[in-house]
């Protein structure tokens, strides 16, 4: 492997303009500060989002039954499923409408969030979510929100994205702008306890990648590569513990918080080529988000290693004991991927197409589709046609 690595120092190049849109609460049993947080908004009317999976589990009605107590008038939209698309975000505003909020809540993982998210788009300045596809395209404020997370997984609560499917084309929707990032986002690790197993392990690889990802974009800075230090530290240390000891309510509480930090890291130096190549999986062979990212991350750690070892190098020692002896520069990506590989085992997901029966006679396919999402422009090394068919031929 060579070592034609960057330096470690930022140049001026590497400038940004951040501004924290989003207030943390964090903690066991914050949730129950929802009618508190809400009124902190001036709300009176407030409409919850969250799928089926979260009112079966008891979490609406939490939220729900504490809000009405307090005085305010609580309607609801569980109309939805995982990879939210426009015609689910269409039925929303349609509810939406009927009950008109003044406060919208997302409650759940990152579909409840992005569905949310895109609701807000269109009830707040019309048209359809298609219109806000890319940054910035938002014609009026939206309606203050709160996210509460139940999974640690997207970071979609420090964000000002929401992604949406199109059901037609199968392109992941991109639509962000500054007005779309929650007002208050409440982190409550009780609520992660009654994830089921496979959630924890998808939502931890998905959390797990945005803070590798986001450490090496074309994009990455001063701020970003604080957010992806401090949550790949987190995640790392924790995610064994969840899937070991899930009522660990310590380890539950790092895994939310790096999911939230890493998802801070997104905002500001957006991700990369394990995206652009884990998207086409889902939107062909419906493969759930986590599994298609954990399956593709290990083979572009060491496509970008080959240019960029130092980089994962720096990711490791964040979890190397002090003092003890550092894995030497050009061994660190292979070691990183061998890492992630492990995890991804360890939670019982696949590594490789095959496991998955996805012939490899499709890999033309998710080549083109690769190629055009927008994650892939971000990549520290530039893709290509060549490449991407390296990354699933390795992964075959």
């Amino acid at each position: 492997m060579t070592t034609n690595v960057a330096p470690v120092g930022f140049t001026a190049q590497a400038s940004f303009d951040i501004q924290p849109r989003t207030r943390l609460v964090f903690g066991p049993g914050s949730s129950a500060r929802i009618a508190e947080l809400a009124n902190s908004l001036g709300a009176r009317r407030v409409m919850v989002v969250s799928d089926a999976g979260i009112v079966a589990a008891g979490h609406f009605e939490h939220i729900a039954e504490r809000l009405r107590k307090s005085g305010f008038e609580v309607g609801s939209f569980h109309e939805f499923a995982e990879n939210p698309t426009s015609t689910m975000v269409d039925a929303g505003v349609v509810a939406a409408a009927d009950f008109q909020p003044d406060l919208l809540i997302g409650l759940g993982g990152g579909s409840s969030l992005d569905c949310c998210k895109g609701m807000n788009f269109v009830y707040s300045c019309g048209g359809s979510i298609h219109d806000y596809h890319g940054v910035g395209k938002a014609t009026a404020d939206l309606l203050p929100m709160i996210a509460i997370p139940t999974t640690a997984g997207t970071g979609s609560e420090t964000q000002s994205f929401a992604l949406i499917s199109d059901p037609e084309s199968h392109v992941k929707m991109a639509c962000g702008d500054p007005r779309a990032a929650c007002r208050i986002a409440v982190l409550d690790p009780e609520l992660t306890l009654t994830m089921p197993a496979s959630v924890t392990s998808l939502t931890g690889i998905d959390a797990i990648s945005h803070a590798i990802e986001t450490y090496v974009t074309r994009r990455r800075n001063a701020i970003s590569t604080t957010y992806s230090r401090r949550a790949f530290g987190l995640l790392a240390r924790s995610f064994s513990k969840v899937l070991q000891s899930p009522d660990d309510l310590d380890a539950r509480g790092e895994m939310q918080l790096g999911a939230s930090l890493a998802g801070m890291a997104i905002e500001t130096s957006m991700l990369g080529a394990a995206h652009a190549t884990a998207n086409p999986l889902t939107a062909r062979h419906n493969i759930i988000h986590g599994q298609a990212v954990g399956l593709m991350l290990p083979a572009v750690i060491r496509f970008n290693g080959s240019q960029h070892a130092l980089w994962y190098a720096e990711l490791l020692r964040e979890i190397d004991p002090v003092g003890g002896p550092q894995v030497p520069v050009d061994e660190a990506p292979d070691r990183l991927a061998e890492m992630v590989q492990d995890w991804v085992q360890s939670a019982g997901l696949a590594t490789s197409l095959d496991a998955l029966s996805i012939p490899s006679s499709d890999i033309g396919m998710f080549v083109d589709d690769a190629l055009q999402q927008w994650t892939g422009t971000f990549n520290p090394i530039p893709l290509d046609e060549d490449s991407t068919r390296a990354l699933y031929r390795e992964v075959a």
